[in-house]
């Protein structure tokens, strides 16, 4: 069972988010434990985990590719269901790119999904190839899913994804100029830290108005 990293909200919580990392980055990178803060800010309790490989690179110091799909489901579905016995309310999966595609694969199997899906950067599809997309298991999603994605972001730009037909579970939040991480470029005045807090707002309302529902 991988460690879980909490981060508690104020008050009873809204609703819980498990919380994956992208292919890259670990569990506390700079962009995971700043949208973990500012979701348990806004009443969203946060339980980070991270997939094995990402964990044999924290204790070996050698780096190596993510582990197939299946694997990494199996890791999430033991993270949710652990996160499940002792939650006091609805629990939530989400994640950042890679680690929100496996959420939405969660929250396509009926007999396990989750209250709901959260995505901060979905990988619609290899950067430079918009034609390959991961959006296989989207008709079968079980569960409502926030995908909140920057408008430069290389995996899946608003002209692209315009075209893709996402099935009525899936609300798009585009944050301004960012990119993958959500980060605007300097010319656009935009404040990065903005953009982070006005996703993490949207994340936070789309659940809120799902839990009192």
């Amino acid at each position: 069972m991988p460690e879980l990293l909490w981060n508690r909200a104020p008050a009873t919580p809204v609703a819980t988010l498990v919380l994956a990392h992208g292919a890259g980055a670990p569990m506390d990178s700079p962009f995971m434990a700043t949208m973990a803060g500012l979701l348990a800010e806004r009443g969203i309790e946060v339980a980070r985990f991270e997939f094995a490989y990402m964990a044999r690179r924290r204790e070996e110091g050698i780096k190596a590719p993510p582990d197939r799909a299946p694997r990494l489901m199996a890791c999430f579905q033991a993270v949710l269901d652990e996160v499940r016995r002792t939650a006091p309310g609805p629990v939530w999966v989400g994640g950042k790119s890679m680690g929100g595609r496996m959420a939405t694969m969660l929250a396509a199997d009926p007999d396990t999904a989750p209250d709901g899906c959260v995505v901060f950067g979905y990988p619609f599809h290899p950067p430079g190839k918009p034609e390959k997309t991961r959006l296989d298991h989207f008709p079968a999603l079980a569960a409502p899913v926030l995908i909140c994605q920057g408008e430069r972001d290389p995996f899946g730009k608003p002209p692209e994804v315009a075209g893709y037909s996402l099935p009525s579970r899936v609300t798009l939040h585009w944050v301004p100029d960012g990119d993958h991480d959500f980060t605007p470029r300097k010319r656009s005045g935009i404040d990065p830290r903005a953009n982070l807090a006005g996703a993490a707002d949207r994340a936070a309302d789309f659940i809120r108005g799902r839990v009192s529902r």
